[in-house]
């Protein structure tokens, strides 16, 4: 069987669209081969910043012959439908065959297709796939209509095997395949003939070009290291960089240059970042010291000076960069020690959250609040929670940030510190974005608890109040991002919170700012339906009145529940959607851990389900207990025991509930029920009040030999009235019992 070899040379290549152009060149070629009738046993694809390139093995040389029957038209049916029919099948009208059915005679038809060499298949799948190919951005290039990232200068396609390696005939767009390709651009640019996978990749090596995106970034990951550790320095990581990196080069050689000591000084994040977004270079810091002290760059050459011009150009290029984020540094400390961090944030009264939710000092004063009100229940003091809200997000406002937006939040840390501020009001800076994924680290000192679950609640209750939520795939608000941070704060640090009435103050707070805006930009009408919201009584043709009153709706809304103001239907409601969408968001998390979204419902559906913590304690006893052989069987049981129950239920028009009595009973598994329920009660309900869940579920599960036992041997619907009455009301303790740990009508099985 042969093997393909398949390069595309262009111009450079941008870094971020290699890896995704290879994976597209392999999932594209292959896919149209085997469409086309052919199979292999292997491909790969590679990238560098001038070619992709493909290798394929053990390829059929041919398609098979294929014959297919299409079953058509009745005889004598429109010719209109035989016509569509002969242009589907691809044959002529004298080529069908005529055939008896069970309903009468059709039309068949009969399609040959004859195999095909591979060289064809070939050339006609790489034409279509250089033709359509999706590149994030293309043009044209020159007088040709072909569409590609770079100009494309040429192109190889070779089909190999012991005999030898022949090029496929193919031509696109004026350049023809053949099996020449060029190595690196200064250091051997001259035409390189191949002969297959091995003898190119080997020549190109050769040719001072590495192909394997992986092996270049080794190389530059061992030689970096290396450098770093002979002079006692150790390499900061960064997986990220180091792929873009590996995507500049074809032939890595590396450089460590030296930072200047006029910019030593500057937090070693800011230099991190500078020289990364900037010059691409990697970070060197001194283990000692904690300082970023040089520098890594890639050269894509190898001089007769060992680097030393092109060193002395990027350390050039880079004072200068440095020199402006020293300047902004040093003009960011000096506004923080004459007017504070607050005095720092002033200016964001002046920018827009949201035209519906205010400013974003509008939104910091909401957080503000809502922070000190968390406190008590994350261990925080509520002065520090307070104050490290106020000041979060002053440096936004701050140059550095202006410049560098990745360092918000980290740049407050270091302003709060410069302001002689709490530790843990600098903390809380830097950490109350956080989580911001689901393997992003979670804060867990208190103040940046108590920040961070106000952020994120104020943005949700405030989107959900303007009905900006995510629908379908779009979120473009993050909002399920933030709905996890929530979980993720509560549930890893152990915070038992009242989430509904924390939504509720939210939400209260977030439409006193949309009422607030509302006094000056929104619609009479609108201003109107808001206030008839509240319940507040007013004349609607006084539209002094309602603006008058709209101001003092935004007051009444930022009171909260300590001021005895009763949520609103309306409050409740949106309230309750909010609650479900971060029950959905948990359903998520907790799926990724391996317990069942119909575990979770059944949790749900028991009080205090805003209490995530509870909830998630409740489930994952539940999961470890329906893990059990008698766990797993009594839930059989407890569904028998409530379908038996409903249906009489129905039938009788009464409920049974109460009043099962153990003098009736008859049967000694009847009896042996009375007692276990006795002992389960004993065991469960002072387990429940303590939320020793996993205690009151194995005593639960323990009813399931007795369960078992009485279904076994008693007939519940008893011709005597009396003891069919008592034995139902058994099933009801039964169905109780069940339904005091959690409501398990909502597992599945």
């Amino acid at each position: 069987m042969p093997d393909l070899l398949i390069e595309l040379f262009s111009e450079e290549i941008p870094a971020r669209m290699q890896a995704r152009a290879a994976d597209d060149l392999k999932k594209l070629i292959t896919d149209g081969l085997v469409e086309a009738g052919l199979t292999y046993a292997g491909a790969a694809a590679f990238a560098t910043p001038r070619r992709l390139a493909l290798a394929i093995d053990g390829l059929t040389g041919e398609s098979r012959a294929v014959r297919e029957e299409r079953k058509g038209p009745k005889v004598g049916a429109p010719d209109a439908a035989i016509d569509g029919f002969l242009r589907g099948a691809g044959v002529a009208r004298e080529a069908l065959e005529i055939r008896d059915d069970k309903k009468g005679q059709t039309y068949f038809a009969v399609i040959e297709k004859p195999g095909r060499k591979a060289a064809d298949i070939i050339a006609e799948v790489l034409d279509a796939t250089v033709r359509s190919f999706p590149w994030p951005k293309s043009m044209r290039w020159g007088t040709g209509s072909l569409k590609w990232v770079r100009p494309l200068h040429s192109i190889i396609c070779l089909l190999s095997d012991e005999a030898g390696a022949d090029v496929v005939p193919l031509t696109i767009d004026g350049i023809t395949a053949g099996r020449i390709t060029h190595g690196h651009r200064f250091l051997a640019p001259a035409a390189i003939n191949v002969n297959g996978f091995d003898d190119y990749e080997a020549k190109l090596k050769r040719a001072h070009v590495i192909l394997r995106a992986e092996e270049r970034a080794e190389t530059i990951w061992n030689d970096a290291q290396q450098q770093a550790f002979a002079r006692g320095l150790e390499l900061v990581e960064d997986r990220g960089l180091l792929a873009e990196v590996a995507g500049l080069v074809e032939w890595p050689v590396v450089l460590l240059g030296r930072i200047d000591e006029a910019f030593l000084g500057l937090p070693p994040e800011v230099l991190q970042t500078s020289m990364k977004e900037h010059q691409k270079f990697f970070s060197v810091r001194n283990p000692k010291t904690g300082r970023i002290e040089r520098f890594v760059t890639v050269a894509n050459m190898e001089t007769a000076d060992h680097g030393a011009t092109i060193l002395a150009g990027n350390q050039k290029v880079l004072a200068a960069r440095l020199s402006d984020a020293k300047f902004f540094w040093e003009n960011d400390l000096r506004t923080v020690k004459a007017d504070g961090l607050e005095g720092m944030g002033a200016g964001l009264a002046n920018v827009t959250f949201h035209n519906k939710l205010g400013s974003q000092a509008d939104r910091i004063a909401r957080i503000a609040a809502l922070a000190r009100e968390i406190a008590p229940h994350v261990g925080a003091d509520p002065d520090l929670a307070e104050q490290a809200a106020k000041v979060a997000k002053a440096d936004l406002q701050s140059e550095m940030v202006g410049e560098f937006p990745e360092l918000q939040g980290l740049m407050g840390r270091y302003y709060a510190s410069a302001a002689g501020l709490d530790d843990a009001v600098a903390a809380a800076c830097q950490d109350h974005y956080s989580p911001l994924g689901p393997s992003d680290a979670v804060p867990t000192a208190p103040v940046s608890v108590a920040v961070a679950l106000a952020d994120k609640i104020d943005t949700l209750t405030g989107f959900w109040a303007i009905d900006e939520k995510p629908t379908g795939s779009k979120d473009p608000f993050a909002l399920r991002r933030a709905a996890l941070g929530v979980i993720r704060l509560v549930l890893e640090n152990g915070v038992r919170l009242d989430l509904f009435n924390g939504l509720i103050i939210g939400g209260r707070r977030n439409m006193a700012s949309l009422l607030m805006v509302a006094s000056e930009k929104m619609e009479d009408a609108l201003k109107v339906s808001l206030l008839k919201a509240l319940g507040i009584s007013f004349e609607e043709s006084d539209l002094g009145q309602v603006q008058s009153l709209s101001l003092q709706a935004a007051d009444l809304m930022k009171a909260g529940f300590g001021q005895g103001v009763p949520p609103q239907h309306w409050e409740i409601e949106r309230a309750n959607s909010l609650l479900g969408f971060f029950h959905d968001r948990l359903k998520v998390y907790l799926r990724d851990q391996g317990i069942r979204h119909d575990i979770i419902d059944a949790c749900i559906a028991m009080p205090g389900n805003d209490d995530l913590t509870l909830l998630v304690k409740r489930a994952r006893a539940l999961a470890e207990t329906l893990a059990t052989d008698d766990g797993e069987n009594l839930i059989q049981g407890f569904k028998r025991a409530n379908n038996i129950l409903t249906q009489a239920e129905e039938k009788d028009g009464v409920e049974y509930s109460f009043g099962a009595d153990v003098k009736f009973a008859e049967d000694d598994a009847e009896k042996a029920l009375f007692a276990a329920l006795d002992a389960a009660d004993a065991k469960i309900a002072p387990a429940m009040k303590t939320e020793n869940f996993s205690t009151a579920m194995t005593a639960m599960a323990a009813l399931r030999p007795t369960v078992d036992a009485f279904f076994t041997a008693v007939q519940v619907n008893d011709d005597r009235q009396v003891i069919r009455r008592n034995r139902l009301n058994l099933l009801s303790r039964i169905r109780n019992v069940c339904l005091s740990v959690a409501d398990l009508t909502k597992i599945d099985g």
